[in-house]
């Protein structure tokens, strides 16, 4: 069976908060940009040669910020060209303990968005979901900041859904190294990954402040001052993802230090109790080796010698038993 074919490029237009058409063709976008009150939105799956080709002609994109699009592994960031601006973050997601990446780009003019994926990992249909609940959608002048409020906004809340999944694998972890089980090789392997998981996810979060300081600079005037405050609650959120990821990275440096110390402790009882076996084992070995002696004592080759060893051996040794166990050594 062959793979199926990418999706094809998505594209919506809207005209006063309201969506005036949908999945019309790439090559009419400047069309639509003619009109002042129209903010047109294009996504591109796994973009080809001629559809950036197309998209660099309608939009009049630098080749150099194209090239960033399309590549992979590029840091975050937001870098400002002439009459428009890229934007690259990344969204975690988090299943069965492992934190993926999925990069998105995205090309930011005053009324066009164009996203670029290279994977599914961003959920275009649940930003077109956001789009269309936004209680602002109707309202202030034609600008594309709107639909990028929307779409940083729900790639810092799936940052946040991945930090809190983090933080129950901890919880996770924590329960291990508390538990009487205490299986030590998954305790490394789980906080080995939890520590490279929250790496991973400090490295994409900890830009993300810059990227929404530039976009709040009021010099650069790329958010209208009636979506500041939308920006700022965007910002705010990722001050928590980076919060609490290093308050995470710490809790789990803490974890492996307890680890280590419980897992001395339980070596150190361990050590009692084999001490007190062997100091209670002592005891019958030196009562049968000085009766083994090869010359004569008290009841030697007698009955009642036999009977006096016998009564030594399990009175002393009850006496140290006793003694262990009082002391909570067995």
């Amino acid at each position: 069976m062959g793979s199926d074919p990418p999706p094809r490029p998505r594209t919506r237009a809207w005209r006063d908060g309201e969506i005036e058409a949908e999945g019309f063709p790439v090559a009419e976008i400047s069309d639509y940009l003619e009109r002042p009150d129209v903010v047109v939105w294009l996504d591109l799956f796994k973009p080809t040669s001629e559809e950036l080709l197309v998209v660099s002609d309608e939009l009049g994109l630098d080749p150099v910020a194209v090239e960033d699009a399309v590549s992979r592994h590029e840091r975050a960031k937001l870098d400002r060209y002439h009459g428009y601006a890229f934007l690259n973050v990344y969204v975690p997601l988090v299943e069965a303990g492992e934190l993926t990446l999925h990069e998105l780009s995205a090309f930011i003019a005053e009324r066009a968005l164009v996203t670029v994926r290279q994977d599914h990992g961003f959920d275009v249909d649940a930003l077109c979901e956001r789009w269309d609940q936004s209680p602002d959608a109707g309202h202030g002048e034609p600008t594309a900041a709107l639909l990028v409020y929307g779409m940083l906004d729900l790639v810092v809340d799936l940052q946040l859904e991945a930090v809190q999944a983090l933080d129950d694998e901890a919880d996770a972890v924590e329960d291990m190294v508390f538990g009487d089980e205490f299986p030590v090789r998954e305790i490394q392997r789980r906080s080995y990954r939890l520590r490279k998981n929250l790496a991973a996810l400090r490295r994409i979060a900890l830009p993300m402040r810059e990227v929404l300081n530039t976009l709040l600079r009021r010099d650069l005037r790329l958010v209208p001052p009636a979506l500041t405050p939308y920006f700022q609650d965007v910002y705010d959120h990722t001050l928590r993802v980076g919060e609490q990821a290093d308050a995470l990275r710490d809790l789990v440096a803490d974890l492996l230090d307890t680890r280590l110390a419980l897992q001395s402790n339980r070596m150190n009882e361990v050590m009692k109790k084999v001490t007190s076996w062997a100091a209670i084992i002592a005891v019958p070995t030196a009562v049968t080796g000085f009766y083994g002696q090869n010359v004569p004592y008290p009841g030697f080759a007698q009955h009642d010698g036999f009977i006096a060893s016998t009564v030594i051996i399990v009175v002393f040794s009850g006496v140290l038993y006793v003694v262990f166990k009082l002391r909570d050594w067995l």
